[in-house]
């Protein structure tokens, strides 16, 4: 007797299912080809920082691995906040996906008046990229050399600024931090981005600076600027001799700012399979690692679901530094 005309069919749609069941399909191929065109990689926060360098370096491989090409859009502006806002609000197609940070996606709620997205429910988590190395430094102009030094001087002269990549970052907390802590009463002078701000301080106008490592390390390499001290628990592997905050003489002090990929909420399962893989798979390649390393990041993939958990923490644990350092920003 022939087939019935609907076997066939069939028998492909339970084969196609036991393949996904058992995860011998492609992600890719599970998300009915995605990717079928480019992907719009949006980055908050202004060309030439540690968020660029990453976002290029690793976009560029995961678009090898996709065969679409990624593609880098700058969007600064709020601390981040206008970037992650246009994710927010793009289709859950997987056809624009952010660069989220500690920033973005854990302190801003707490400390802006108004923040159009809610990190815990309008985004979906694809994979943390690693973390970075905030770095307090000075000019080469100013007369101390240590963190006692700084201290002593900064209490010699009341209201001295330091400079920072923006309002509202993991580097302004950073300040905000310090400044608490050693009661200089430091002030803050908030830039669009790294870079404009170690222009500034090359230039003489502003003499200390909380910085992510990334940006700044060729001009310390060059001794163009001085690092006092870095900001994570542990010492920067690309400044060796240079001392932690906390064992400079600021006990318990340590913020280490951490970095992600999401896309908006809803994102479906077999997109975001797809771009973790690639991202994990991006972020292992040894000279990715290298060139990062070089830079003073440390790459770090993880699942969709480590990075979720980390965002949920994370939120909870700088609402209260917050609060307590009485961060705020109009």
């Amino acid at each position: 007797m022939p087939s019935h005309p609907t076997a066939a069919p069939r028998r492909a749609f339970l084969l196609l299912a036991t393949l996904l069941a058992a995860g011998g399909m492609s992600p890719a191929f599970a998300a009915d080809g995605f990717p079928s065109k480019p992907i719009r990689f949006i980055v908050p926060y202004a060309a030439g920082g540690t968020t660029d360098l990453v976002a290029r370096t690793v976009g560029q491989r995961v678009g090898e691995k996709l065969g679409q090409p990624v593609v880098i859009e700058n969007r600064p502006g709020a601390g981040g906040n206008i970037g992650m806002e246009a994710v927010a609000k793009a289709a859950a197609d997987g056809y624009t996906i952010g660069f989220g940070a500690i920033s973005t996606n854990a302190l801003n709620p707490h400390i802006y008046k108004h923040v159009p997205f809610d990190p815990r429910r309008d985004f979906t988590a694809i994979s943390l990229l690693g973390t970075s190395t905030i770095v307090l430094e000075v000019s080469e102009s100013l007369p101390v050399k240590t963190v006692p030094e700084l201290i002593a001087y900064a209490k010699a002269h009341p209201g001295l600024t330091y400079a920072t990549a923006g309002t509202g970052t993991s580097m302004h907390l950073a300040g905000a931090m310090f400044s608490q802590m050693t009661q200089t009463g430091l002030v803050h002078v908030p830039y669009k981005g790294s870079s404009p701000a170690i222009n500034d301080m090359l230039g003489g106008h502003v003499n200390v600076m909380f910085d992510n490592l990334p940006a700044s390390l060729p001009h310390i390499q060059a001794g163009k600027l001085r690092a006092l001290a870095v900001a994570g628990k542990t010492r920067a592997p690309s400044l060796p001799n240079v001392p932690t905050l906390a064992e400079a003489g600021l006990s318990g002090y340590a913020v280490e700012p951490w970095f992600g990929v999401y896309g908006p909420a809803n994102l479906p399962a077999p997109i975001v399979q797809a771009l973790n893989s690639a991202f994990v798979e991006a972020l292992a390649r040894p000279e990715v690692r290298d060139k990062l390393a070089q830079a003073g990041f440390n790459p770090k993939g993880s699942s969709a679901a480590e990075l979720q958990a980390l965002t949920q923490a994370e939120y909870e644990r700088f609402g209260k530094v917050a609060k307590s350092a009485a961060i705020t920003v109009d």
